[in-house]
């Protein structure tokens, strides 16, 4: 396969169904999912709501109240896959975020292979949900 640019009509059916399948398999484990588009990418984050104890909380260590930590962290997003365009509409490749190298790095799908569809790619990183 080669690469070519996302058209349009493939972005908004992609972010449709991304958020769709987010939408009907993991209602309740997120506040939010982004779907963006970049190049030959197509990005997915959620965000997802954080606990914040008040017990013991000390302000000096954290510089910032609960309120304006909760806040913070509800803006910072769980990057949970990459997909690349490849032509096809059900054959994306897969790459996860590596947070140890800031980078994101190509996966195999649990099918095998390094194809598959948006909706596999959403399952398969939803353990970052749990």
């Amino acid at each position: 396969m080669s690469s070519a640019k996302i058209p349009e009509n493939v972005k908004l059916r992609m972010k449709e169904r991304i958020l769709n399948y987010a939408e009907q398999n993991y209602a309740g484990k997120y506040i939010r999912i982004e779907v963006r588009f970049h190049g030959l990418f197509c990005y997915v984050d959620a965000f997802k709501e954080p606990f914040v104890s008040e017990e013991n909380y000390d302000i000096s260590l954290f510089k910032e109240t609960p309120s304006e930590r909760r806040d913070r962290l509800r803006n910072l997003p769980i990057h949970l896959f990459r997909l690349k365009y490849e032509g096809d509409e059900e054959q994306w490749e897969m790459a996860y975020y590596s947070y140890a190298h800031n980078k994101y790095e190509l996966s195999l799908f649990l099918n095998g292979t390094f194809y598959g569809t948006p909706e596999e790619a959403f399952k398969e990183s939803a353990m970052y949900l749990e």
